[in-house]
């Protein structure tokens, strides 16, 4: 049974997803997961060591909510994944427009 509440395909919503991408930590964190179909832990996906453990959780569980990431247990580990299906059928080419402009301004 998985613990995690995640939002139907057609709850997701267009503002509540752009609010979860628009803050860096959230978005370096897709960016790590859009690169895996397996799923990452939570520490895997985490950009930096330097996030404490609480407020890495707010941003997974701000994710989750938002439908971007969905987050099971595996043995003793939260795995998370992109829930690229369900976010290309909502919002076609949207994730990727979004790690693609976040990868052009990192570059920068």
């Amino acid at each position: 049974m998985n613990p995690y509440v995640h939002p139907a395909r057609d709850d997701i919503t267009l503002t509540g997803v752009l609010a979860a991408l628009g803050d860096p930590t959230r978005l370096a964190i897709v960016r790590r997961l859009a690169e895996t179909a397996d799923g990452l832990s939570c520490s895997q996906a985490c950009p930096t060591g330097e996030v404490p453990k609480s407020t890495l959780s707010n941003h997974y569980r701000v994710l989750r909510e938002a439908g971007v990431v969905r987050m099971e247990k595996r043995g003793v580990e939260n795995v998370n994944t992109l829930r690229r299906d369900d976010l290309d059928t909502r919002f076609p080419g949207l994730i990727d427009q979004v790690i693609a402009a976040a990868a052009a301004e990192t570059v920068r």
